[in-house]
């Protein structure tokens, strides 16, 4: 009888602990970030400055964590031309959109990244080293549609 006790309780506490897991991984570090936030400013940086520069964005909505500086996804939606941009801003080569959670909606990494591969999307670079090892990077669709994530670069890898 102590055995079905004991293993019981074992299982239980597994059981909490996935749920818990489950539950701070997809939803408890996440925090929604208004369009007035800091870190809600869309910047491009130029390709004559080096600099980032703000660009116009309407409809920000995002999502960052303080437990990583990989978990920043941002939605937007930007009345600049692609022409516009490609001239005046760096384009981001090897740019590979991280999947953020499901339970937010208007970022879909697979089909951003599939729309950059087969040029559907530019990817340019937003800030480098937003954080130590980290990019900002922003895609843009030709209809203004657009989508900001962070990333790790060449100096994380080493």
């Amino acid at each position: 009888m102590n055995g079905k006790i004991v293993g019981g309780a074992i299982v239980l506490s597994a059981l909490v602990t996935g749920v818990a897991v489950y539950y701070l991984q997809v939803y408890g570090y996440y925090q929604e970030l208004p369009a007035t936030a800091p870190a809600a400013e869309i910047r491009l940086t130029s390709v004559v400055t080096g600099q980032p520069e703000p660009i116009l964005a309407e409809g920000f909505e995002g999502i960052d964590a303080d437990s990583s500086p990989l978990r920043f996804r941002g939605c937007f939606r930007t009345p600049l031309s692609l022409g516009l941009l490609t001239e005046t801003f760096t384009v981001y080569e090897g740019a590979t959109p991280l999947n953020g959670p499901g339970w937010f909606g208007c970022f879909d990494a697979a089909r951003i990244g599939e729309d950059i591969e087969r040029g559907e999307a530019v990817a340019f670079l937003s800030e480098h080293d937003i954080q130590p090892g980290v990019d900002r990077v922003v895609a843009v669709y030709p209809d203004g549609r657009a989508f900001a994530w962070h990333q790790l670069n060449e100096s994380a890898e080493k």
